[in-house]
């Protein structure tokens, strides 16, 4: 459903990714694990269009995105949950949802997502500003599912929230990917939490791939001593 290959993606004359190539599978989750300055969020924002692509490609299926602008990616089928939630604060819950719907052209929030986020639609009429920081994140994933996308990338999701409800994202992004098939990449440094949701681990370190494993057979020694400063 994804196929990165040989991405390389440089900040000016300052190169961050190196060539990364790898493949997610419809319905699998796939965790890019890595200390911070390895090149998480680089290849998030790469994979969104938000960053130019310096060479390589990205595809999303057959379609090749490499060159397209962030909302015609969207429009493709990849969603992005940005690191900080980054929600419309002053707009309420359901009108932070809908505009996630300017790509499929309904006006209406599907069901289905309040099926999956019940707190949203308890609190559909509240502005989003306040929110907890985990409710905040599911407004965000609420939002970039309204766009009914084929592929979701969320980058550092745990990141500033509770214990317990990061439990309660894990078992919620599990849900998404086995009801509605979609392909799934979670930045993430909190090991706990990728191997609780991840199919597969990659590893990221000074912007190349040195860590591949289907979750059964990971070695979290190994993943950690990555993950260690």
């Amino acid at each position: 459903m994804l196929n990165v290959s040989n991405l390389h993606v440089a900040y000016g004359q300052s190169e961050v990714l190196h060539g990364l190539s790898f493949d997610v599978k419809p319905n699998e989750i796939v965790a890019i694990m890595g200390r911070n300055g390895m090149g998480k969020t680089t290849l998030m924002k790469s994979l969104m269009g938000i960053v130019p692509t310096k060479s390589g490609s990205v595809k999303v299926g057959d379609i090749d995105i490499t060159n397209l602008k962030s909302y015609e990616r969207v429009a493709d089928g990849v969603a992005y949950v940005p690191q900080g939630r980054m929600v419309f604060s002053t707009m309420t819950v359901k009108e932070n949802i809908e505009t996630g719907l300017t790509v499929t052209g309904g006006s209406q929030v599907p069901a289905d997502i309040y099926e999956l986020f019940p707190v949203l639609l308890e609190m559909k009429g509240r502005r989003a500003g306040n929110l907890s920081g985990g409710q905040q994140q599911q407004l965000a994933i609420a939002r970039a599912l309204a766009s009914k996308p084929k592929v979701l990338l969320l980058d550092e999701p745990t990141e500033g929230i509770q214990p317990s409800i990061i439990k309660e994202m894990g078992r919620t992004l599990k849900k998404i990917r086995d009801e509605k098939g979609l392909s799934i990449v979670v930045s993430e440094q909190v090991l706990s939490f990728a191997l609780d949701v991840a199919d597969r681990v990659l590893v990221v370190e000074n912007g190349q791939i040195v860590h591949d494993e289907p979750r059964a057979s990971v070695d979290e020694a190994k993943v950690a001593k990555y993950l260690s400063v």
